[in-house]
């Protein structure tokens, strides 16, 4: 693959850094090095064309710079994130034939491993991707909703919207190496001949002081690292003055977070964005900078209330799944929406979808209910088993600190109550101070605690 819209002509006449790493510059003349290094001890290993590299890593300047070299041997790269589950190598393992089993310290020094014996048979998708020519990207879904999904790419239809010019901009990584989104922000920077801030944490201080300190201009995160951010107050004690745009996206955005944002920073462009990991990420709108209605620059229809898409960017093909296509090309994204003209509002999932006596209630409602409440530091609503009605809405709510949980449960019960009709009003409410778990920046619903109490 030609990566010159990423490390060619335009980088060399860049004297400025790609990356900063642990406070340090790393220039593109130095990426440029490191890639021919990577090209060296492959070379070593007679590493061919197609084959399956397994990258257990996380963002650093030897990390990009083993990426660009395996795009540009046409491999397939298969990243996962360094410290995650440990059963995410076997996931791969299981379904392709890894060739070799690349790791990076959290020092940036390297290893590299044979690939696991016994290999799966070659998918036939693989095989497809193989007689392109083209490099892949071969990723897991999170699995929050069961085993694992492997998604495989096609890299050079994927990251052909990244060929187009666009201004150098200053970023930090916040999000997960392994995820899409995480790898569309490092490919981004390296396009347009911006720098990667990489931090040692996610703390809404550590951020918002890389922000002043590395004058960063675009902040793409989550709603629950911004709900963080303003619950701390972060964003008070440090200039964030430069900072231009802030994305956000990977969950739902309540908007009484949302509004609180556009408050605290007036002079900061906000803008949701719209993608998944079998599709990638695309150009998005927002109907204004406080709404939670945007469009879609990719063709899209939506059928049954389902929002479905067609783009040239799409994943291969699932390898140990269904297809998620219908016949005619279409993904199903499994995400209801309503619709206002060309704009869209994300409702929520089919799989989260509550049916109670046979009304529909989405999570992501209720859940921007309960957020009104000055005292609540995050909320999960999901719903559990009733033999009258089906299922019964059941929230689970974090506090600062420790409160009556009775009352506590009893007020959010009465908001509830004043604010949404019956059958979204939660019938059980935990209420913790521990924090409520997320996987890949995704709120995940689960099973009660032992740590919880309320009524």
């Amino acid at each position: 693959m030609d990566t010159g819209f990423l490390t060619g002509t335009r980088a060399e006449n860049r004297a400025g850094d790609f990356m900063v790493w642990r406070d340090v510059g790393y220039s593109y003349r130095w990426l440029m090095a490191a890639i021919e290094d990577w090209h060296t001890r492959f070379d070593r290993l007679s590493l061919p064309a197609g084959a399956v590299v397994m990258v257990e890593s996380d963002y650093s300047p030897s990390t990009a710079a083993l990426l660009i070299a395996l795009l540009q041997r046409n491999a397939i790269a298969a990243p996962l994130n360094r410290g995650g589950p440990a059963s995410m190598p076997a996931e791969i393992a299981a379904v392709a034939p890894v060739a070799c089993h690349v790791a990076l310290d959290g020092d940036d020094h390297w290893t590299i491993s044979p690939g696991t014996v016994p290999q799966p048979p070659v998918h036939p998708l693989i095989d497809r991707l193989r007689s392109s020519g083209h490099p892949g990207l071969l990723l897991l879904t999170s699995g929050s909703s069961g085993r694992p999904k492997a998604v495989l790419h096609d890299a050079d239809a994927l990251l052909a919207r990244f060929r187009q010019p666009r201004a150098p901009m200053r970023m930090p990584a916040m999000l997960v190496f392994e995820h899409l989104g995480g790898l569309n922000t490092l490919f981004h920077t390296l396009a347009t001949g911006g720098t990667l801030c990489v931090l040692p944490d996610h703390r809404p201080d550590t951020v918002c002081a890389a922000i002043a300190r590395h004058r960063v201009e675009v902040l793409p995160t989550s709603p629950t690292f911004l709900q963080l951010m303003l619950l701390t107050g972060a964003h008070e004690r440090h200039d964030l003055s430069p900072l231009r745009l802030i994305t956000y996206g990977s969950e739902a955005m309540p908007q009484a977070t949302l509004d609180r944002l556009s408050a605290a920073l007036p002079g900061t462009r906000l803008k949701q964005t719209y993608g998944s990991i079998e599709v990638g990420a695309f150009a998005s709108r927002s109907q204004a900078r406080d709404s939670l209605w945007l469009a879609l620059d990719v063709e899209h229809r939506v059928v049954d209330g389902v929002l479905q898409l067609r783009t040239s960017a799409a994943m291969l093909g699932y390898l140990n799944a269904p297809s998620p296509f219908t016949a005619d090309g279409w993904f199903v994204t499994g995400d209801l929406v309503e619709c206002d003209g060309a704009y869209l509002r994300i409702l929520g999932r089919t799989s989260d979808l509550i049916s109670v006596g046979g009304e529909k209630v989405f999570p992501q409602e209720v859940e921007a209910v309960v957020q009104e409440l000055e005292w609540v530091r995050d909320v999960r609503v999901h719903g559990e088993p009733n033999a009258l009605m089906g299922a019964v809405v059941c929230a689970r709510v974090r506090v600062d600190a420790p409160a009556d949980a009775r009352w506590a449960a009893a007020e959010v019960k009465r908001h509830c109550r004043a604010r949404l009709p019956r059958h979204q009003v939660p019938v059980k409410v935990f209420v913790g101070t521990t924090g409520l778990p997320t996987v890949r920046g995704k709120k995940l619903r689960y099973v009660r605690s032992t740590q919880e109490a309320g009524g």
